[in-house]
């Protein structure tokens, strides 16, 4: 039988993991890995949380937990942040595996990553590698996937969305079911299939439209010029 840890990094209470208006990374993680469990639970997969909404969970802890249930796969599940805690442009979705990762846990990266690129349209920041103590201490394959940032207003719009955030879930618990091999459907995405444009000015001189593009940018916002008659 295949087990799957899902980790939801940090907790309610962990300093600093927070968005620039007060946004706790915690609630957008636990989301997620609620809806990746379910749909998991729906491909007959067994899955064990390591977080705990009471408190943190120490690191070694969630991988002891891990290791001990001898699971197949670690997932840990995270929204990102870039400099000093205000907003900026920095934005996008990103996957890291450890520098010595096994194939399996590339593969399973892959087709996480892919999935979330895929459902959700965001910038694609990558796969990479890093030092992580759930990545390092596990004795799986492992994964750590960071949704988009908080520091950035457009990223951090869709990660306080439910919408979003069940989007994520099923994404990833899609990309897993891949690299399984077992195909199943996932529930058509509301977020997916519908999309708001939104308008912040019009312009008759080109020159005024791109200043106004480069000032939206600047403060985090997706934006692009489109002409009509």
């Amino acid at each position: 039988m295949t087990t799957i840890i899902i980790d939801a990094g940090h907790g309610y209470d962990t300093p600093g993991k927070r968005s620039p208006d007060g946004m706790v990374e915690y609630a957008f993680n636990r989301a997620v890995a609620t809806e990746t469990m379910k749909q998991l639970h729906l491909a007959n997969i067994t899955t064990i949380q390591t977080h705990d909404d009471k408190r943190d969970v120490p690191l070694a802890q969630r991988t002891a937990i891990a290791n001990q249930a001898q699971a197949d796969y670690f997932i840990s599940i995270h929204a990102n942040a870039f400099g000093d805690g205000s907003w900026n442009d920095i934005h996008g979705i990103e996957t890291y595996v450890h520098q010595n990762a096994s194939p399996n846990a590339k593969q399973l990266a892959s087709a996480v990553h892919k999935r979330l690129i895929a459902e959700t349209a965001r910038r694609d920041r990558g796969i990479k590698t890093a030092n992580f103590h759930v990545l390092r201490e596990t004795r799986m394959p492992a994964i750590l996937v960071e949704c988009g940032f908080m520091t950035n207003r457009s990223d951090k719009a869709l990660l306080a969305s439910e919408s979003y955030r069940k989007l994520c879930g099923q994404a990833i618990a899609q990309g897993v079911l891949q690299q399984l091999g077992i195909e199943m459907a996932l529930p058509p995405s509301k977020s997916a299939s519908e999309m708001y444009r939104v308008q912040a000015g019009a312009f008759t001189n080109r020159a005024r439209a791109d200043s106004h593009v480069k000032a939206l940018k600047k403060a985090g916002f997706d934006a692009f010029v489109s002409s009509s008659k």
